[in-house]
């Protein structure tokens, strides 16, 4: 099975995301790891990405994921795939690939990344990827306004992975 951890940044994706991973046992990739450079610099400089800047990187997570899963690998994947078709490309299809939305308010979110230092993520961003942002009707949703240790745990429970 394939845990897609996704939302906007600063909601936690990579710290429930490895943590999700380190209980199970299973492999945790952080999809930013594999953004190509130029999108690093474009969010560096506080710029959106765009839909041609993503769809590349996004097809690479997917052949990862899926040969993962077609391998019989576990692993939790943290991704940003903030539209219905982004998580479509992913493969999501809440059987083998499933999805848990991190979910939490903008100021809670703001206040989050106005403490954290990140490579190239600019907390000028936030507006616009809540802009970008079409919440799922399959998958579940997870509040972030959880500790992470409650988190991970709901998630196991929803998942049928406790």
């Amino acid at each position: 099975m394939i845990v897609v951890v996704w939302g906007v940044s600063g909601c936690g994706k990579s710290t429930v995301g490895r943590m999700l991973a380190d209980r199970l046992g299973w492999t945790f990739y952080d999809a930013d790891d594999y953004h190509p450079a130029a999108n690093k610099e474009k969010m560096a400089k506080g710029i959106p990405l765009e839909d041609d800047d993503r769809l590349p990187w996004l097809a690479s997570l997917a052949t990862m994921i899926s040969d993962d899963n077609r391998d019989g690998h576990n692993a939790v994947l943290a991704c940003s795939a903030l539209k219905a078709r982004y998580r479509s490309l992913l493969g999501i299809d809440e059987k083998t690939i499933c999805s848990v939305h991190l979910s939490g308010d903008k100021s809670l979110i703001a206040s989050r990344l106005a403490r954290r230092e990140h490579e190239f993520m600019n907390d000028k961003l936030l507006d616009s990827q809540f802009a970008t942002l079409e919440p799922e009707t399959n998958g579940y949703v997870a509040s972030v306004t959880q500790d992470v240790d409650a988190l991970c745990d709901d998630i196991m429970t929803q998942l049928d992975l406790a």
